[in-house]
């Protein structure tokens, strides 16, 4: 039986990797061609988005530059790995610090920043991951780089003495690293801290409403949307004429719309035809998703 072409919207469990999720949805899809975009740690749970057969393709297109996460920042200690799962390194009695401290705090860390990665991200480093540098008995040190926190809001604060507890919620950029965020507060705090509880709400379109469960996934298999309603809910839309589409199959250029950025292009049934970008007087496709003899 094929497999249909789509995104799957998965809830993550803790603990898993998000190639384990893969792994086992493409045991409950019977199909090889899955893959993800954003990256989730084994400790944070929450939305993960997948692609199946061709979907795999829109992954790197999808609009996903902004995510929003419900965190718990302990203050009063730090760690090897800036969350719950590293060695401590250090620890600072925080019971005293106060609300108008910590938003104080967290406003210096919003808007536009230049944050330092943690050591154990998956960023490349010589063509190695960071934290296998770091589990190698490496030094590591990264780069700061800029990143966009749209909200960081302060939801409850708990005493756990000599620590100080704290909900959030993190609107961001794509490349934001919640660990960092923690860490630095402390940092600025001057007592310390670290994540230890992660939660994604959202990645670009996509949310907890439409998630799944691996759970749910296991009793009924089944796309969450399909490459339509994908393209659909990600991107800018502009139909197409039948010639244009005709054009477009065979990879051909449109006429310009003035449309901005990556945008999909549809039949005048809703059916996503291809990815198109603007240049030098041209709409020129960037991925056609109803090539010409296709099914």
């Amino acid at each position: 039986m094929s497999v249909p072409s789509g995104l799957v919207i998965v809830d993550k469990p803790p603990g898993m990797t998000s190639h384990d999720v893969v792994g086992r949805l493409r045991r409950l899809l019977g199909t090889r061609k899955i893959g993800h975009a954003g990256t989730l740690d084994p400790m944070a749970t929450g939305v993960l988005v997948l692609g199946v057969q061709r979907a795999t393709r829109l992954l790197g297109h999808l609009a996903l530059d902004t995510k929003s996460y419900a965190a718990t920042i302990r203050l009063g200690a730090t760690t090897s790995t800036d969350d719950a799962e590293g060695e401590e390194l250090t620890r600072t009695d925080a019971a005293s610090v106060d609300e108008a401290q910590v938003g104080a705090g967290m406003a210096a860390l919003t808007g536009a920043i230049e944050q330092v990665p943690s050591a154990v991200s998956a960023i490349k480093v010589d063509g190695r991951r960071a934290y296998a540098r770091v589990r190698a008995g490496e030094r590591v040190e990264l780069p700061a780089r800029p990143v966009t926190v749209t909200e960081f809001r302060l939801d409850a604060l708990r005493r756990a003495d000599p620590f100080t507890d704290l909900d959030v919620t993190v609107d961001c950029s794509s490349g934001t690293y919640i660990r960092a965020l923690a860490r630095d507060l402390g940092a600025g705090l001057g007592v310390g801290g670290h994540l230890t509880a992660l939660r994604r709400t959202r990645v670009g379109p996509f949310d907890l409403a439409s998630a799944r469960t691996l759970d749910e996934l296991a009793e009924r298999p089944e796309l969450t949307h399909s490459v339509d309603t994908a393209v659909a809910a990600a991107f800018r839309l502009r139909v197409a004429s039948p010639d244009e589409a005709r054009s477009l199959s065979f990879g051909r250029p449109l006429d310009v719309a003035g449309i901005a950025g990556v945008y999909a292009v549809t039949d005048l049934d809703g059916r996503a035809l291809a990815l198109v970008s603007e240049e030098r007087g041209q709409a020129r496709p960037v991925l056609v998703l109803a090539p010409a003899g296709a099914a």
